[in-house]
């Protein structure tokens, strides 16, 4: 086997699995995260010479294990307690039989880190940071780049994050309080996917390795629950409907919106997957999760743009409505409506509705143009513009604004 694609894989598949083991062996967040990222620059100066082993996550293990031990012992609390020879010896046995057999000890173990990760103390882009470092193993660097931050102010923020769940109990949460948890790390996972799919700010139109890191967060969260969650299955149909259509949603570097995407572009595996997932789920009771699948996948069924079935759409966003109002669930119920009955219905539905940024101005220049009614249009396109963090969508908010004007 290669060992640059081994050492890869490793970092993909095993990151959390021996993170959370190594946590639950020594309960210090530090110390297991120092002790494995070593063991995998071990296993980057080794492998290429020594081959690599049959087991590497149970070699990865072993060897972040010593590491930790070793600065324990430098911190002079195991020194006199633990002798060296019977640890070491334990060491290799102990990682081959775990990293042999992944049942319900591991399962657990990757449980109560994700759930740890996305403790009620942390802020949710504290948790989703650091949820993406320690369950997931991404660099430091690249979700610093993904959240468009500096290396050393993600790091800073990370080292923040960490100390203030240190002192917390890294166990799963009673029977009561687990669905509750769950629905956190779902926060999390959706609001790192929408950081990625629609960046509110910095060049890109959008960013499809985070969106596509907060699928993997879900998918593992689910093959680690000892139940089935409703919710969590929707989210992940939600993601997969959204993120499918990655491809058509960027031309030429610029934005392009849903009504303009060449259909063809979009990845229809992951639709049928997200299609399946949603099946069983339909005649359940209303979710927020669940709508708002349901409302992508009317996107995904329908043949062409004009066949959409925007009044289901817009029974969907009632249906969110009473279970919470919002001014971003009112505006995008108010654009459908507008598919629905014409732009005046949906600038009627936007009255009364006030939201920070730049996407209430847009949704309201973009209906007063199709009315005719071209200077408030144009002043809520400027108003748009002004907004505006996102270069690409900002570009494309000028462009718009730019045909008003088509003879100039």
């Amino acid at each position: 086997m290669d060992p640059q694609a081994a050492l890869a894989a490793a970092l993909h598949d095993e990151w959390g699995r021996l993170l959370a083991l190594l946590v639950a062996r020594f309960r210090r967040l530090d110390l297991a995260e120092d002790g494995l990222a070593e063991a995998f620059e071990a296993a980057a100066r080794t492998w290429p010479d020594a081959g690599v082993p049959a087991n590497p996550a149970a070699w990865l293990l072993t060897t972040a294990r010593r590491r930790v031990l070793d600065r324990l012992r430098s911190e002079e609390v195991l020194a006199r307690r633990m002798p060296l020879l019977a640890v070491e010896a334990g060491l290799t046995a102990e990682a081959q039989r775990v990293m042999a057999d992944p049942g319900d000890e591991l399962v657990d173990e990757r449980l109560r880190l994700v759930l740890l990760c996305a403790h009620p103390q942390l802020s949710r882009e504290a948790a989703a940071a650091l949820t993406l470092r320690m369950v997931l193993g991404v660099s430091t660097d690249d979700i610093a780049r993904l959240f468009l931050q500096s290396g050393p102010t993600m790091a800073a923020r990370l080292t923040r994050a960490r100390k203030r769940i240190a002192g917390e109990r890294f166990a799963v949460p009673s029977a009561g309080e687990l669905p509750g948890r769950v629905a956190a790390v779902a926060d999390v996972a959706y609001l790192a996917f929408t950081a990625g799919y629609a960046p509110g700010s910095g060049p890109d139109v959008l960013r499809a390795e985070l969106a596509g890191e907060a699928i993997r967060l879900v998918r593992v969260l689910r093959s680690l629950l000892p139940y089935d969650d409703p919710e969590l299955t929707a989210l992940l149909a939600l993601m997969l409907l959204q993120h499918s259509r990655r491809d058509a949603r960027v031309r030429d570097g610029c934005m392009v919106l849903l009504p303009d995407q060449d259909r063809s572009l979009w990845r229809h595996d992951e639709i049928e997957e997200a299609l399946a997932l949603l099946r069983p789920l339909t005649d359940r009771p209303a979710a927020p999760y669940l709508l708002q699948a349901l409302i992508a996948s009317e996107h995904a069924i329908s043949a062409f743009t004009g066949a959409t079935a925007w009044d289901r759409i817009v029974a969907r966003y009632d249906e969110l409505l009473a279970l919470g109002d919002s001014p971003v669930v009112r505006l995008n119920r108010a654009v459908a409506l507008a598919e629905a009955s014409g732009p005046e219905a949906g600038l009627a539905a936007l009255a009364g509705v006030a939201m920070r940024g730049h996407r209430l101005p847009a949704a309201r220049a973009e209906l007063l143009a199709r009315t005719g009614a071209t200077e408030e249009a144009r002043a809520s396109y400027e108003a748009a513009i002004a907004l505006c963090g996102n270069k690409a969508e900002r570009s494309h908010l000028v462009a718009r604004r730019a045909l008003l004007d088509p003879g100039s």
